[in-house]
């Protein structure tokens, strides 16, 4: 099962508390995230966190060699992103990230953001808090 992972498991499972261990149990057998993750995940750890660069730089480099791949924003990621806001009513960050996990091919994405079990193409969205 090839896996695409939000930039919120992502920061769960670098943080503290009841989330972290769920995050990182989905993170565990490795899978796709995007440049979008790790932008999003260096502003929340810089600015709602207020961990020092050292660490965030740290934390990048083991997501970059934890994960398969980590895919760019292209200008098709763009294009599909805006059809998935248009078409299935995501805001455009979110629907940027369906767009990275469907044209990486990935079966399930992890998110807390997006509605639980809902599909779009292959893609399954799971939120692993739900259950």
């Amino acid at each position: 099962m090839s896996a695409f992972f939000d930039t919120n498991i992502i920061v769960y499972g670098f943080g503290k508390g009841p989330k972290r261990d769920v995050a990182r149990l989905c993170m565990a057998d490795g899978g796709v995230i995007s440049a979008q993750v790790l932008n999003e995940f260096t502003n929340v750890s810089r600015r709602k966190y207020q961990k020092p660069w050292a660490e965030i730089e740290n934390a990048i480099g083991v997501l970059t060699n934890h994960f398969d791949a980590v895919l760019p924003l292209t200008i098709e990621t763009h294009q599909t992103a805006l059809a998935l806001a248009r078409d299935h009513n995501f805001a455009f960050y979110d629907a940027l990230i369906v767009a990275s996990a469907l044209e990486a091919g990935c079966e399930t994405l992890f998110s807390e953001d997006l509605q639980d079990g809902r599909a779009i193409g292959g893609l399954r969205i799971v939120n692993p808090f739900a259950r």
